[in-house]
């Protein structure tokens, strides 16, 4: 049976999703090890989940020639290349090749939202869009929970390199499952411009991404509420599991089975959250109220780490679904503000900027873990930043 285009677009954009985020979370799961090889101390992976988002802002800033030439379906092809070449440089010994590998890992990961919303947005049935979304978005988390249950056996049984280079495998296999979407879902790009590998190096695109959020005059405050959501996420991705090893004696097995409850509950409130917005549809608002709810869920979580096993698991759970459970509902409502013309530039210039609070997020929370010796203080700062964004939002929205 045929599927519909939308349907193509979907299946192609979910798997991309599933496998590069199955990839990207093996790296905060192996972070003790990383760290221990390296010689570095443990909040230092931190500093690889920084170098990641600094890749991810740099195609994002950067790469809107890349997708315009090459059509979604051969971008994403692209990312995964370079996914697959960042794991080979993380499974070296050296900590500055590693640092490299986070880096291209991070350019290899940023072009599934513009290229995987250009696609949704030109195919899905409006009155279903933010399930479609969050459908798609849900793949993040979902492959961070088989990352989650998988990584931690695999590396027990063959090894960190060996574990990176199966997951690179991965990855290069699913760059060829996506092949035969290219034909009908490449047809619509962009002027064709030989030189974006030049435009890649260009100081000027953090300017060009300011102009485009300005293109809707609801724009610049969504996108503030998308770089509050972003440091809390990358916080939450990036130390869960070394906060759980090192500061409450978790083994990285146990650590492992936590991270995938946080993702599999992210998974399910992904696809809830978007068939919400699409009903209520007040997606705005129900960004807002999950900033204020995402804040409590941290404080709970900071709470009730050190208590018993089924409180830590519940916690957990809402954790996921609240700090990473935003993204489909915060991606529709960017292609639904955006000209139809430059969806694909909006949905860039908002996730650059978000990207910028993944990168100084992770930064800065490594910095105070390591003053305070304690990783309470920036969890609870990072709860603080959420609610001050969301009684901001409601301030200023009114509601209307």
């Amino acid at each position: 049976m045929k599927l519909p285009l939308w349907g193509s677009a979907l299946s192609a954009t979910l798997l991309v999703q599933v496998v590069s985020s199955f990839a990207a979370a093996a790296v905060p799961l192996l972070g003790p090890i990383l760290m221990q090889r390296w010689n570095l101390p443990p909040e230092s992976i931190g500093y690889v989940s920084a170098a990641v988002s600094l890749g991810i802002c740099w195609c994002l800033a950067c790469g809107g020639p890349m997708l315009d030439h090459h059509g979604p379906i051969r971008t994403l092809q692209l990312g995964l290349a370079a996914i697959c070449l960042g794991l080979l440089l993380l499974s070296q010994p050296a900590a500055t090749l590693g640092f490299v590998g986070a880096l291209v890992l991070g350019l290899g990961t940023a072009p599934n939202n513009p290229a995987g919303s250009t696609m949704l947005m030109r195919t899905a049935p409006p009155r279903h869009r933010n399930l479609i979304f969050s459908i798609r978005q849900a793949g993040v988390p979902l492959g961070g929970a088989i990352a989650g249950v998988s990584v931690a056996p695999v590396v027990v049984a063959q090894g960190l390199t060996q574990t990176l280079w199966l997951v690179a495998a991965i990855v290069g296999l699913s760059l060829l499952a996506v092949q035969p979407f290219r034909r009908p879902l490449d047809l619509e790009r962009g002027p064709a411009n030989r030189r974006w590998p030049r435009m890649f190096l260009s100081p000027s695109a953090l300017r060009r991404s300011a102009e485009v959020i300005r293109s809707h005059p609801l724009l610049p405050l969504v996108t503030g509420m998308g770089i509050s959501f972003s440091i809390a996420q990358a916080s939450v991705q990036a130390f869960t599991a070394t906060y759980l090893v090192t500061q409450h004696g978790k083994g990285l097995a146990e650590a492992g089975y936590f991270v995938a409850v946080l993702l599999v509950a992210s998974t399910f409130s992904r696809i809830v959250l978007g068939w919400l917005a699409d009903r209520w549809r007040r997606g705005l608002l129900l960004l807002c109220l999950l900033l204020l709810v995402t804040s409590a869920a941290l404080i709970l979580f900071v709470w009730s780490a050190a208590g018993p096993p089924w409180a830590l698991y519940g916690c957990v759970a809402l954790i996921g679904a609240t700090s990473l459970g935003w993204n489909g509902v915060y991606m529709a409502e960017l292609a639904r503000l955006a000209p139809p013309a430059r969806i694909g530039d909006v949905t860039s210039a908002a996730n650059l900027f978000g990207f910028a609070g993944s990168f100084c997020g992770p930064l800065v929370f490594a910095l105070i873990a390591s003053r305070t010796g304690s990783f309470d203080w920036p969890y609870l700062l990072v709860a603080g930043q959420l609610a001050a964004c969301g009684v901001f939002t409601l301030w200023r929205r009114g509601w209307r």
